[in-house]
């Protein structure tokens, strides 16, 4: 009896973003901007920043401070941030058990998120998200840079930068409108596929590894 042998495929990894994706951080972000602003004097519209979170913090800063102030203000928030952001912010639906999948098929999962490295590994470790690496500050298509690092060939997020960062590393496009841009925006940035929320990757994932061709 002869025995067919399968080739081995390739070791899959993949990417998730942080904000919008695996954590809700829209209380966690208002509450530090309304300590932000009672801290610096300056108004700063709460309810209109969270609903367009994903661009680097600076993005949203020079909105309500002058431009040379940025740097110094964004430095202040960071300090601020694990005080009034970390304990306020839930995981998202199914974020978790979308991380435990990719391990679980024997798979790395790997953070790549604008937000400040330090503060994204907070949020894991506060929710035991236990990503195998995590990488911050990179926004767009700059998140290429660590998805071709870590040889990522799916990339999970919630807004068209996230589309972006994943096809400038001709990784797959996995989206949810879980964040500020809904599944037509995602789909018209060229998301490969729009999942409802995470809560659909597990079954999405292995129906993606089942078709996969081998290496």
């Amino acid at each position: 009896m002869t025995h067919m042998t399968s080739r081995p495929r390739t070791p899959l990894t993949v990417g998730f973003d942080l904000d919008m994706t695996l954590i809700d951080s829209r209380p966690g972000i208002h509450a530090c901007y309304e300590a932000l602003s009672a801290r610096t004097g300056t108004y700063i519209d709460c309810d209109l920043v969270i609903t367009r979170l994903g661009p680097p913090l600076e993005d949203e800063l020079v909105n309500w401070f002058p431009a040379d102030e940025v740097a110094t203000v964004a430095d202040v928030y960071r300090e601020m941030y694990p005080t009034y952001a970390i304990a306020a912010t839930p995981a998202m639906p199914g974020a978790r058990e979308a991380v435990a999948a990719v391990q679980a098929a024997d798979g790395r999962a790997v953070v790549v998120t604008a937000k400040w490295e330090p503060n994204a590994k907070l949020h894991l470790k506060h929710l035991r998200i236990d990503a195998d690496a995590v990488v911050g500050n990179l926004w767009a298509e700059q998140k290429a840079q660590a998805l071709r690092e870590y040889g990522a060939s799916v990339y999970v997020g919630d807004h068209t930068g996230d589309v972006r960062g994943a096809h400038t590393a001709d990784a797959y496009s996995v989206a949810v409108p879980t964040g500020p841009c809904d599944a037509m925006e995602l789909r018209a940035a060229g998301a490969d596929v729009v999942l409802t929320d995470l809560t659909e990757f597990p079954t999405w994932l292995t129906d993606y590894l089942d078709s996969r061709p081998q290496a």
